[in-house]
C-alpha cells in the first residue's frame, strides 16, 4: 500500500509540473494586464480570466470607488470581477468624504512639542544645580525637583496635571511654547503637553506623578520613546491625519485626538479668541477646549470592528 502511494504521490507532483510547464510556455507571450492571469484552456490555448487569489502582503490603497483594498492587486481583482472601471485614487486608506465644510485640525501636542517641553524644564532645572563648595553642601539635580515637588503638592504627595502645570508656569518665560500663530491655543498646548509628560512616567497609569514618577520624567538621560497610534492593523507615526466624518483626527504621543465638530452642523461655538480674558475665564475655557478635544481612542477601534 505505502508503494502504491508513493507512485500516485510521484504521479500527481509529475502532473502538476508538466501542467505548469505546459502554462509556463502557452502564456510565456501572453500580457492579460492587471487583475487578470493567463491560464491554459482545455485545448490548450492561452485564455485571460480574473486572478483567483492575490497574495496576501498589506499595502493599503483607496479606489475611485471609495473602498479600500488591501493591495493593489485586491483593487483591480475586484475591478475585473465586476466590470467596473476602478483606478488607485490614492496610497493608504479611503479618507472620509469631505463635507462643505472643511474640518480643521485639533490642537494637539505632539511627541516634539512635548519633547520640546520638557527639555525646557530641564535646562531651566539645570541652571538651578548648585555643585558643593568647600564648606557648604551645594544641591544635585535631585534636590531641585525635591523642592519643587513639595512646594506644589498639595499634600498627597503626588503631582495631578494642575499641579505639574503649575510648577512649569513657575518660570513661565522659560517654558512658553510657541508652535500656533495665537496665543490661546498656544496656552492650550503647554496644558495639553503637561498632560503628555504625565502619561510618559506615569507608570500606575492614574495619572498623577509620585516624587519617583516626577523624576524619572525629567531625568535629563531619559529618551521618551516613540509611541504609534493603531488603526485598522496598522500603525502610524506621531503626526498622521485620519477623517472621521466631519472629523479630523491625528496622531499625536501614541493617541489619536480627534475635532468635536458637530457634522450636520456648525462646530461647538466658542468665545472671541481676540477678546480679553481673566484667568477664571481661561481655566473654563481650556476646560471646555479640553472636554470637546477628548482622545477617541475607544471610538476609533469601535468603527473598526464593526467594519
Amino acid at each position: 500500500d505505502s508503494f502504491h502511494c508513493r507512485i500516485n504521490y510521484i504521479c500527481h507532483k509529475f502532473s502538476i509540473e508538466t501542467e505548469l510547464q505546459s502554462k509556463s510556455k502557452v502564456c510565456a507571450n501572453v500580457f492579460c494586464g492587471a487583475g487578470r492571469e493567463c491560464a491554459v484552456s482545455e485545448k490548450g490555448e492561452p485564455s485571460c480570466l480574473c486572478i483567483e487569489s492575490c497574495k496576501p502582503h498589506k499595502r493599503s490603497v483607496c479606489g475611485s470607488n471609495r473602498k479600500t483594498y488591501r493591495n493593489h492587486c485586491e483593487l483591480h481583482r475586484d475591478a475585473c470581477l465586476t466590470g467596473l472601471k476602478i483606478q488607485v485614487a490614492h496610497d493608504g486608506h479611503c479618507r472620509e468624504k469631505k463635507t462643505d465644510q472643511a474640518a480643521a485640525s485639533p490642537v494637539v501636542c505632539y511627541a516634539a512639542d512635548r519633547n520640546e517641553l520638557r527639555s525646557r524644564v530641564i535646562q531651566w532645572l539645570q541652571t538651578e544645580v548648585i555643585p558643593d563648595g568647600w564648606f557648604v553642601k551645594g544641591s544635585n539635580f535631585s534636590d531641585i525637583l525635591l523642592k519643587y515637588f513639595k512646594s506644589y503638592d498639595n499634600g498627597d504627595s503626588q503631582f495631578d496635571s494642575a499641579e505639574l502645570l503649575k510648577f512649569i508656569q513657575h518660570n513661565d518665560s522659560a517654558v512658553e511654547l510657541q508652535s500656533y500663530a495665537d496665543q490661546e491655543s498656544n496656552k492650550l498646548l503647554r496644558s495639553l503637553c503637561v498632560d503628555a509628560l504625565i502619561e510618559l512616567s506615569d507608570e500606575n497609569a492614574d495619572w498623577k506623578l509620585s516624587f519617583d514618577e516626577f523624576l524619572n520624567c525629567l531625568k535629563p538621560g531619559f529618551n521618551p520613546p516613540e509611541k504609534k497610534c493603531a488603526l485598522e492593523d496598522e500603525t502610524y507615526e506621531d503626526g498622521a491625519e485620519t477623517q472621521v466624518e466631519c472629523n479630523r483626527c491625528v496622531c499625536a504621543c501614541g493617541n489619536w485626538v480627534c475635532t468635536a465638530m458637530t457634522c450636520t452642523g456648525e462646530p461647538p461655538t466658542s468665545p472671541d479668541a481676540e477678546a480679553e480674558m481673566t484667568e477664571e475665564e481661561w481655566n473654563l475655557r481650556v476646560a471646555e477646549l479640553n472636554k470637546h478635544q477628548e482622545i477617541k481612542v475607544n471610538f476609533l477601534k469601535t468603527s473598526c470592528l464593526n467594519k
